[in-house]
């Protein structure tokens, strides 16, 4: 009796399991699904979920960098600059691979207290080589804007990066194989917070203003691909721009190029063109070469844009206006770790950590901007920057950064004539760098920075 009941047992739960496999899933419309089992890991410090066949993978990517900063050294009779602490990024992105070729991804971040949309990507890669992407995403310019704020060398990218384009509205293509790299999309209006939503909303609506495009194109060499433990980088790109409606009604059809000194705790911005109106085009530039040899990184860039005005521009000088600048950095891993590319991107990764503990690495920069056309009659500034600093890559996960920098503001780094930069003949501190007495390379706002970034990516 008691073996014809475990028998009988047995037979139910071998039905049952038959059952539970045949058994139909619903979603919460009511849809009919199907569904297979997913398996969750940590990956370098991420929470994965990932089907057994590595068709589907989904994870989380959040970000938090908190700052500090102090300076010193500035000219009593000029503008003071505030001591403080921010949190500099606060991101949160949700990131999947739903099919072999299809990904996807939003991103926003809610540093000052409101959500802002950073990345929103589908993308095909079903082609051999190749990329297709549409959405909101930065384009394929600059290494060093494209670099990711967790992997950068230093607290915050060099102030001629503001002339490079970040995030926009667009679509791309890119080719990419160790030897050459290769990239080229169409892109539209900035997606990014209320303000820039509300331009383009009332410019549509009031005016029947378009968007503006963009068309951006990047080539890129890698020479020494075969090596493991060694790169080099060698880039140049072009994008042809016309301007955005994400500009205020009464600036459409402008362009301007501002900058902070390589800080986001001093919001003041010395060099500023202010509003350049009526314009037809611009053409933006750059050269970029790179390389690294174990745990030595090295990086420069050129980026500079020219300006072309419409012939009925409000602004009296009608020549093109030409700006520009570039950095050069460096960094070495003290403690025998390796500096990482990302051969797929075109850019730097995060270093591979040569102690069980982590590893330091020290930096040094040099950068500079020049927002001053003479010949074009616009006075925004120029102004350069010498930095050193420390990173503690703690793990995959922690990350802290120590900089000290100096910079030197020119006498038309005056903020849209805002800031003292000089004094006049009286003595007195003034704002109007025409009235300057100090001799070349006296005047301006120099000063000194102490800053200090903790990071934490999960």
């Amino acid at each position: 009796m008691k073996r014809k009941t475990i028998y009988l047992l047995l037979v139910l739960f071998a039905a049952g399991s038959a059952f539970a496999q045949d058994e139909v899933k619903y979603d919460q419309y009511g849809m009919e699904v199907q569904s297979k089992k997913v398996k969750t890991e940590m990956q370098d410090g991420r929470l994965v979920f990932e089907s057994a066949d590595a068709d589907y993978k989904f994870w989380f990517d959040a970000r938090v960098q908190a700052d500090y900063a102090g300076f010193f050294g500035v000219d009593d009779d000029y503008d003071e600059i505030g001591n403080g602490a921010s949190i500099r990024r606060a991101r949160f992105a949700v990131k999947a691979q739903v099919t072999r070729n299809w990904y996807g991804e939003f991103d926003i971040d809610m540093a000052d207290g409101t959500a802002e949309l950073k990345d929103a990507i589908l993308r095909y890669d079903g082609i051999k080589n190749v990329e297709i992407q549409v959405g909101n995403f930065k384009e394929n310019f600059s290494m060093q804007r494209n670099t990711s704020s967790r992997y950068l060398q230093f607290m915050e990218r060099p102030m001629v990066t503001y002339l490079a384009p970040s995030r926009h509205l667009g679509a791309n293509i890119k080719y990419s194989i160790p030897l050459i790299w290769a990239s080229a999309g169409i892109f539209f209006q900035e997606i990014a917070g209320l303000e820039e939503v509300t331009n383009v909303q009332d410019n549509n609506k009031d005016y029947g203003r378009s968007t503006g495009e963009s068309y951006t194109g990047k080539l890129v060499l890698r020479p020494l691909h075969k090596y493991n433990d060694m790169g080099l980088h060698i880039g140049g790109a072009v994008s042809y721009r016309t301007p955005k409606s994400t500009d205020a009604p009464s600036d459409f059809g402008g362009v301007r190029y501002s900058a902070r000194n390589s800080t986001s705790i001093n919001r003041k911005k010395y060099v500023d063109t202010d509003v350049i109106k009526g314009v037809d085009h611009s053409l933006l530039y750059t050269a970029e070469l790179a390389g690294h040899y174990k745990g030595l990184r090295v990086e420069t860039a050129y980026i500079g844009s020219t300006v072309s005005l419409k012939d009925d521009s409000p602004m009296v000088n009608k020549d093109n206006k030409n700006f520009g600048g570039w950095y050069a950095q460096a960094g070495y891993l003290l403690f025998g770790g390796q500096q990482r590319y990302d051969y797929g991107g075109a850019k730097y990764n995060r270093v591979q950590r040569g102690q069980k503990w982590g590893d330091l690495e020290l930096t040094a920069r040099y950068e500079s901007i020049d927002l001053n056309d003479f010949d074009g009659g616009v006075y925004g500034g120029a102004s350069e920057a010498y930095a050193l600093g420390m990173n503690f890559w703690v793990n995959n996960n922690v990350k802290f950064m120590l900089n000290y920098q100096y910079n030197n503001n020119d006498r038309y780094a005056n903020g849209k004539g805002k800031l003292l930069v000089g004094h006049d003949v009286a003595g007195k501190p003034t704002k109007d760098y025409t009235k300057v007495t100090e001799s070349k390379g006296k005047a301006g706002v120099d000063y000194s920075m102490v800053s200090l970034r903790c990071e934490i990516v999960f």
